[in-house]
C-alpha cells in the first residue's frame, strides 16, 4: 500500500506514473532538504517514476533570498541527483535559487534522469513583482530573470518547464506545447490570495488550451519569513479534468499519465492544427 501521506488515483498499466510533492519550506536548507527526499521516497514507493518538487523546495525566504542561492551544482540537486539513481526516477526538482553572481540568483529549474544525469535546466522568465493579500512581493529585487524556453525529454517523453508566476503567461505554455511538449511541470509557491480564486483555474485552462498533462507541485502554509502558500498541489490531464490533488499539509499525489488518451483527445479535438498561425 502507498504511504499515508499519498494519494493517489486508480492506475492503468500503459500509463507513466507520476506524482507531485507539496511541503513547506523555510530557510533551513538541511530540515527542507530531509524533507523533499521523504517525500520522494514515498512517491517512488507509490509507484511513481516522474516526481516534482515545488518552487524553492531547498530554500525559502524572501529578505534572504541571496543567502540561500548556491552554485548549480550544489547541495541541492546534488540531493536530487542522489534520490533519482538511488530510486530509479525522474526528478522535476521543483526549482532552487542559482547564484547568478552579484546581488541576484536565478530562480532555476532542473529536470534530472533516473540516472541522476541533468537534462534541461530553466530559469524562470517570469518575476512575480506584485501586491497580493496586501504583501508587496518584488521577486526582481534578488532574482534574475531567465532568457529561455526549455524543454527536456525523460522516459521517453517531453516535458515542458515553467515556474510559478509563469502561469499566468499563456504564451510560454503555447510555445511549450508547440515545441513538442507532452506534460508541462509548475513547481509554484503560490500565494494563498491569488491561489483561492486563480490556481486551478489557470492550470485547467493551460492543459485544456495545449492538450498536456500539468504537473503542478506547490508550497503550502507559513513560511518562517511570514508569506503564506496555498498548496493544493495537483496533476490535470490534458481534458481539464483534475486526476489527483493535495489538500492542506505536506503530502504526495500520485496519477497515471495515459498518453494514448492524450492522443485520442487530440485526434477528436484537433484545436492546436486549427491556430492561425497566418494571422497571430
Amino acid at each position: 500500500m502507498p504511504p499515508p501521506s499519498v494519494r493517489s488515483t486508480a492506475v492503468h498499466r500503459s500509463a507513466l506514473r507520476a506524482a507531485v510533492v507539496q511541503m513547506t519550506s523555510s530557510a533551513d536548507r538541511d530540515a527542507n532538504l530531509a524533507t523533499a527526499g521523504r517525500l520522494v521516497r514515498d512517491a517512488a514507493a507509490a509507484g511513481a517514476r516522474l516526481v516534482v518538487l515545488p518552487e524553492k523546495w531547498p530554500f525559502i525566504h524572501g529578505p534572504r533570498t541571496r543567502e540561500g542561492a548556491e552554485p548549480l551544482d550544489g547541495p541541492s540537486l546534488g540531493a536530487a541527483r542522489g534520490w533519482a539513481r538511488e530510486l530509479g526516477v525522474a526528478i522535476l526538482a521543483g526549482s532552487l535559487l542559482e547564484d547568478a553572481g552579484g546581488d541576484r540568483a536565478h530562480n532555476t529549474s532542473p529536470l534530472v534522469a533516473p540516472d541522476g544525469s541533468v537534462v534541461a535546466v530553466y530559469r524562470k522568465l517570469h518575476l512575480f513583482d506584485v501586491e497580493a493579500g496586501g504583501v508587496t512581493y518584488r521577486e526582481s529585487e534578488a532574482t534574475a530573470p531567465g532568457s529561455e524556453v526549455v524543454t527536456g525529454d525523460v522516459l521517453g517523453r517531453r516535458i515542458g518547464m515553467s515556474v510559478c508566476y509563469d502561469l499566468r503567461f499563456p504564451e510560454l505554455y503555447r510555445r511549450l506545447g508547440a515545441d513538442g511538449a507532452e506534460i508541462v511541470a509548475v513547481p509554484a509557491a503560490f500565494t494563498v490570495a491569488t491561489g483561492r480564486d486563480h490556481w486551478e483555474v489557470l492550470l485547467r485552462a493551460r492543459a485544456i488550451e495545449n492538450q498536456v498533462f500539468v504537473l503542478a507541485a506547490g508550497q503550502w502554509g507559513t513560511h518562517d519569513d511570514g508569506t503564506a502558500s496555498y498548496g493544493r498541489s495537483m496533476i490535470i490531464d490534458p481534458w481539464g479534468t483534475v486526476l489527483a490533488q493535495i489538500p492542506d499539509g505536506e503530502g504526495v499525489a500520485v496519477a497515471d499519465l495515459d498518453f494514448d488518451a492524450q492522443a485520442a483527445i487530440r485526434r477528436r479535438l484537433p484545436a492546436l492544427r486549427h491556430r492561425r498561425d497566418d494571422v497571430y
